[in-house]
């Protein structure tokens, strides 16, 4: 039976937002990918408690509003060469959240295991030029669902 990490995944709104909608997507230090930022669930840790420190961990903020979140759970596999740095985990189940960045939010890549050497702010229509990986489908779900609610 497949073996599934917990993670929580952001789709982080610019502060424009309503008035824009932009996107946050940065580009990993590891391997050339863009993506939302995202991280596993501590133990004893709640998926709103992980988001917030995640976020911290990642673009070096926590200041968000957070607008929403994905009432189910998605799963993808993870391709071979990351599940055999990932084991025991096939892949990842996540909680996915709509957050909008508080004007006064700073962020900031330097942190102290940085993940992500670059960000921008995407329109909507430009997230897929980006997003080239295997988490795609997954993405599509979320973007969906969210304009589905209204929210985008």
């Amino acid at each position: 039976m497949k073996k599934y990490r917990p993670n929580v995944a952001a789709i982080i709104l610019s502060p424009k937002y309503p008035e824009k909608v932009e996107i946050l997507i940065a580009k990993r230090t590891d391997i050339d990918a863009w993506q939302f930022p995202q991280g596993g669930i501590d133990e004893g840790e709640s998926p709103r408690e992980a988001l917030l420190r995640e976020l911290k961990e990642e673009i070096g903020t926590d200041e968000v509003e957070i607008i929403s979140e994905m009432p189910e759970w998605l799963k993808y596999d993870f391709p071979k060469k990351i599940a055999e740095k990932m084991y025991p985990f096939d892949g990842q189940t996540q909680k996915y959240f709509l957050v909008r960045l508080k004007p006064s939010a700073k962020i900031n890549l330097n942190t102290e295991v940085p993940e992500f050497k670059e960000y921008k702010f995407v329109s909507l229509n430009d997230v897929f030029k980006y997003v080239k990986s295997f988490k795609r489908p997954v993405y599509k779900t979320v973007i969906d669902y969210f304009k589905k609610q209204g929210y985008l």
